[in-house]
């Protein structure tokens, strides 16, 4: 059972890179698109929403372009969020100098599938520095009670390579449980395979929780898995098992590992289950169809809901559950992040309780 650090000043922290989402109105595709909304996001964040709506502490350490109405925004809505922020304001340095990222997504709409374009160019959190931040003050005087990571922004330079490294050695020192998920972008590693492979073998090498399909786990650890027995969700859930059962063999440190499991039937209607592993027992939630308003951010939630519910002392079973509900509330929203009022509507999601509330 993970044992989590007591009288922390903070709940969950992640490392991460803010941008903004722009999303076309009335799911229509951005090529034919002149209207959108504009959302505060990145994956680490994201999963941080279920625990700052629910009352826990959260905060992201990042980097922020100075005298900026972007960033500017962004904090703006982490404030509204309830999520905490830190992180130095650097200068734009000239019109090619440094921005916050641009993600353009559409919610796809019946057989239309989404669409996600990554604007990334000047990216302010590719400049990460474990410097920026004084890290025996957040890990050993205030603390932290689990860091969140994930292989996107481990992978976005070699700067927040090195940045994320020794921020996860640091919180680890101080006895800050560890949360890793793979997300492995092949656009990421082009050209820097060998390097990242053994920065991503460290960090998993520290985690405590591993999150990740198969696949992430092959690309981003080289574990071999077990030969494709498959499509059917029995032979992904018996090659996902075979998975673990060797990267348990190679990052013994690692107490809980779990994926999602999702097929698209439509750009509306998935099916949506999870799988994940505590100890040596195995808890599964089978696929079950859900309505899809924007598709983008389901994992996330699952992460952030597992996160949550591990934080609450629930018990293991309820760990997978809790991430389940907020994986499929995610996609009910128009945000690529959870946004739950109460653990009790989580729980009637789960329990596939939709009846009017008054």
């Amino acid at each position: 059972m993970i044992k989590l650090r007591e009288n922390c000043k903070y709940d969950l922290m992640t490392v991460t890179s803010m941008g903004v989402r722009i999303t076309p109105v009335d799911r229509q595709p951005v090529h034919v698109s002149n209207t959108y909304k504009m959302f505060a996001t990145s994956a680490e964040s994201n999963v941080l929403n279920i625990s700052a709506s629910l009352g826990l502490r959260t905060k992201v350490l990042t980097k922020f372009v100075a005298d900026n109405p972007i960033a500017s925004f962004i904090k703006a809505e982490l404030r509204r969020r309830n999520i905490e922020f830190e992180g130095k304001d650097i200068p734009t340095g000239n019109p090619w100098g440094y921005r916050h990222q641009f993600n353009i997504a559409d919610s796809g709409y019946g057989v239309r599938a989404a669409v996600v374009t990554n604007d990334r160019a000047g990216e302010v959190g590719r400049t990460l520095s474990a410097d920026d931040f004084d890290l025996d003050r957040i890990f050993g005087e205030e603390g932290c009670r689990i860091l969140h990571l994930t292989g996107l922004v481990a992978a976005l330079s070699e700067d927040a390579t090195k940045c994320c490294l020794e921020v996860v050695r640091k919180a680890k020192q101080y006895g800050t449980v560890i949360s890793f998920d793979m997300n492995y972008r092949a656009s990421f590693w082009e050209g820097r395979e060998e390097e990242l492979r053994k920065s991503f073998s460290e960090i998993a090498s520290l985690a405590d929780i591993m999150l990740g399909n198969e696949e992430d786990f092959q690309l981003a650890l080289g574990i071999k898995g077990p030969e494709a027995g498959g499509k059917d969700i029995e032979a992904k859930i018996d090659g996902f098992k075979g998975m673990i059962k060797n990267v348990k063999e190679a990052y013994p440190n690692a107490q809980v590992f779990a994926t999602t499991l999702r097929e698209a039937l439509s750009a509306n209607r998935n099916l949506w289950g999870a799988l994940m592993l505590v100890g040596d027992e195995w808890y599964y939630e089978p696929q079950r169809e859900i309505d899809i308003l924007d598709r983008i951010g389901g994992g996330d939630g699952f992460a952030g809901g597992a996160l949550y519910a591990i934080l609450q002392g629930m018990s293991p079973e309820k760990w997978v559950q809790f991430g389940w509900a907020c994986g499929a509330l995610v996609p009910t929203m128009l945000e690529d992040y959870a946004y739950p009022v109460s653990e009790k509507q989580v729980w009637n999601i789960y329990a596939g309780n939709a009846r009017v509330v008054r």
